[in-house]
């Protein structure tokens, strides 16, 4: 059985907008009672929205806020998971609180200019991630367009590569071609011919033949050598000595 791990705890954040009560707290109430995933709880000057988005292993809120309106003041407190970014979670935060404002505006307003420095603190975070990760991306950017460029001179040494030795193997191609055209040749001498040659070597050479020297001399094979220089005894035309 796999063991269990233990959950992360959130970190927890927050923040106080001043405000101001202009009508009853019942009405906020009967405002936000139409909102079906939070949970309210009234007291007698104040009145807690809870909003629990999700659990723990042990039931236990883990991404959660609580908005708590008083007469004078509005206080946030929330969550903030590991895997959450804290500046999208504040965010996240502000959005909701405004929707939550914008339902019980009849009732209760808050200072906009503390609220404004609350929305612009978040969007100057939002802003400076974004370069950051920005920047990051621009870094890995340069880094695989320096790859590119390597890789591109890398490709046309290759090339330049392939180039010279299709042009090695073309020239060896045709030194071959030109090998096997000239043995073929050879080859195709008659025995009669060569007769002729290796008795005019042995006449040219005292009565003797060296065997390697012709063949390199004529381009012969050795055995076909020896074979004519068997026909020759045999026939009577030469003498083996011993």
């Amino acid at each position: 059985m796999p063991e269990a791990t233990e959950t992360k705890k959130p970190a927890i954040d927050g923040f106080k907008i001043k405000g101001k009560l202009k009508g009853k707290i019942s009405n906020i109430v009967n405002s936000l009672q139409s909102i079906s995933f939070i949970e309210i709880a009234q007291e007698k000057n104040a009145i807690n929205i809870a909003y629990v988005e999700s659990k723990d292993i042990n039931k236990n809120p883990y991404l959660f806020s609580i908005v708590k309106i008083k007469e004078d003041e509005v206080e946030v407190v929330y969550s903030i998971t590991p895997e959450i970014s804290p500046t999208k979670r504040r965010m996240d935060i502000i959005r909701y609180l405004l929707n939550i404002l914008s339902l019980i505006g009849d009732d209760y307003e808050v200072d906009n200019k503390v609220l404004l420095q609350i929305i612009d603190e978040a969007l100057k975070k939002v802003t400076q991630s974004i370069s950051l990760d920005y920047s990051k991306l621009y870094t890995e950017y340069d880094a695989l367009k320096k790859e590119v460029a390597d890789l591109k001179k890398k490709n046309e040494r290759l090339a330049q590569q392939v180039d010279a030795l299709t042009s090695q193997n073309y020239e060896l191609k045709s030194e071959n071609d030109q090998l096997k055209i000239r043995l073929e040749q050879l080859e195709k001498m008659s025995d009669e011919a060569l007769k002729v040659k290796v008795q005019n070597w042995i006449i040219e050479h005292n009565g003797t033949i060296n065997l390697p020297d012709f063949c390199k001399t004529h381009n012969v094979p050795e055995r076909r050598v020896e074979e004519i220089l068997n026909q020759l005894v045999s026939e009577g035309y030469l003498v083996a000595v011993d």
